[in-house]
């Protein structure tokens, strides 16, 4: 295993965990942890967002390049991941189970269709 897979499993695993355990706290009225939910949820982002940057560092590349289509696909990817997380909260707390489920869903299909906008398909 080459030193940078490694950097980016450990940094990725421990920002994973960190998000979700805070998604848990922030969505289980149970826990009461709302507040430090949020934090460690932000937390995990946050580590997400510094595990891409070191891994970018560690190959060379620059640490980010701007143009239009990086733009809308990471915009398109937002939007998706907040639509699956809309359905997250209406099965899990306003108890609406149909309805998230299909909005989940959703926001999985929009999240799996990053994979051709990203990479393009292949013959």
């Amino acid at each position: 295993m080459r030193k940078k897979d490694f950097v980016t499993m450990l940094i990725g695993t421990i920002s994973g965990f960190f998000f979700a355990i805070g998604m848990c706290m922030a969505l289980l009225p149970e826990w009461h942890a709302r507040t430090p939910g949020i934090v460690f949820g932000v937390m995990g982002m946050v580590g997400s967002l510094v595990a891409f940057l070191i891994r970018r560092k560690m190959e060379g590349k620059p640490l980010w390049t701007w143009n239009t289509r990086i733009v809308l696909i990471s915009l398109f990817g937002l939007l998706g991941a907040t639509i699956f997380g809309i359905g997250m909260v209406m099965s899990m707390v306003w108890n609406m189970m149909i309805f998230g489920i299909i909005i989940g869903f959703v926001g999985i299909v929009m999240l799996v269709t990053l994979f051709p906008m990203i990479k393009g398909f292949e013959e």
